[in-house]
């Protein structure tokens, strides 16, 4: 039953979906990207809560005790004569109950609250683009193991051909039609051949040791990843223009930098606000006493109101600050905008180039297997040498290597145009 179980593993399949799936449900920084957009969350929630009333409440007791010297006429008038003395002690229970809330402040704690806000929106788009990022890691590591399985095939296409001219070469060398030199080429190709498929097998292996990392697992590589293709991208092939509108209006870090942008600007009003006095309003009751039964009770309300009037600068730095960054985020976005339309116009074309070299490497390929074709036929009747076999051989292997190579770029082509375009 093991042994079924280990075989089944060894032969399990991992489709891009699935890859896809483990890097979004796994992949530490997307947990990491969940976990500071919801504490920016609570930041915002936490502004809010000043502008609500503030209730608190106190509840004390105290037991006191002392020595108390009582003075009388006599021992006042008379140094000889002793004060008496006793213990003084009591107790006193009190409670209060008191509330606050703040009238106006000038609109400086509403800007902080939205301004927290603002910024809860810009780590949201960070966590967006994240994912994004993740899945075009994952795709990227997906279609380099499936190129490096597929010159597994290709590795292994060639030893099986190049066993087959050695044993081809091994009856003709002992029917006395072919010189020794050729048998020892086939040696040395056949040897080479299997050379390169371990290679190829470490290289698949490796790939997969990738393609782990970027699911956001850790574990063996006794798997294959299907042969699927990158499926095509909507309107991979229209002009940059309207490909570029769409990324500038999807792509989540337009959303982070343009929510950062505001929330440094209330944060700028906000910290404004402070140059003016807060209003506030409070309420409480109060009880005090010796005894719980006996305790007199005592309410308040008032009005304060609290100006800072001088802080050292710290205000005027602080609004200097703001604005600062605002200008920083504004310079960021326009050089987000470049960096985007080269990022899709650089996707965009190399998705044609793929096409158009992948419809070159087919011919090419048909190609070389032809002129291997009338290579072996040409050696077999002894009007051609070892040497135009071997050259056949290698034309084709690397004719198909390099169908492999322009399959796998298209797809990491199609992936970049997916992650420019901001698309999941």
């Amino acid at each position: 039953m093991n042994l079924l179980l280990a075989l089944f593993a060894a032969a399990r399949i991992v489709t891009l979906e699935e890859a896809v799936a483990s890097a979004r449900a796994n992949q530490p920084q997307l947990r990491q990207a969940r976990a500071v957009s919801q504490a920016a969350s609570a930041r915002a929630r936490e502004a809010f809560a000043p502008m609500l009333p503030q209730v608190s409440a106190r509840a004390g007791f105290q037991h006191s005790a002392g020595t108390v010297t009582v003075r009388n006429a006599s021992c006042s008038a008379d140094p000889t004569v002793p004060c008496p003395t006793g213990v003084a002690s009591g107790n006193t229970w009190s409670d209060n109950v008191t509330a606050t809330l703040l009238l106006f402040d000038f609109f400086s704690t509403p800007n902080r609250w939205e301004a927290a806000k603002a910024q809860a929106e810009a780590e949201a788009a960070t966590e967006r683009a994240t994912e994004l990022s993740v899945d075009f890691n994952v795709r990227f590591a997906y279609f380099d193991a499936r190129a490096d399985k597929a010159l597994v095939q290709v590795a292994a296409d060639t030893l099986a051909n190049q066993v087959k001219h050695l044993q081809q070469t091994e009856g003709f060398v002992k029917a006395g039609t072919h010189p020794e030199i050729d048998l020892a080429q086939a040696r040395t190709d056949t040897a080479n051949a299997r050379v390169a498929l371990i290679n190829a097998q470490n290289t698949y292996e490796t790939a997969k040791v990738t393609l782990n990392a970027a699911m956001g697992i850790i574990g063996p590589t006794d798997y294959d990843v299907a042969d699927e293709a990158m499926p095509a991208v909507q309107n991979e092939d229209a002009d940059a223009q309207p490909l570029y509108d769409e990324a500038v209006k999807d792509r989540p870090e337009f959303a982070s930098l343009e929510a950062l942008v505001r929330s440094d600007e209330l944060t700028v009003r906000s910290l404004e606000g402070q140059y003016l006095p807060a209003i506030g309003a409070s309420a409480g009751v109060s009880q005090s006493g010796q005894k719980l039964n006996d305790l007199g009770w005592n309410a308040t309300v008032g009005v304060t109101a609290t100006w800072q009037l001088f802080q050292g600068g710290l205000t005027r730095a602080q609004v200097t600050e703001a604005e600062a960054n605002v200008a920083s985020e504004v310079a960021q976005l326009d050089l987000l905008k470049q960096t985007l339309r080269s990022d899709v116009e650089a996707a965009r074309l190399a998705v044609r180039s793929a096409k158009e070299t992948i419809s070159a490497a087919q011919e090419a390929l048909a190609n070389a297997k032809v002129r291997l074709t009338l290579a072996e036929q040409r050696y077999q009747v002894g009007v051609g040498s070892a040497i135009e076999l071997g050259d056949a051989q290698v034309a084709v292997t690397q004719a198909a290597a390099q169908l492999v190579q322009a399959d796998d770029k298209l797809a990491t082509a199609r992936a970049q145009l997916l992650r420019a375009l901001g698309r999941r």
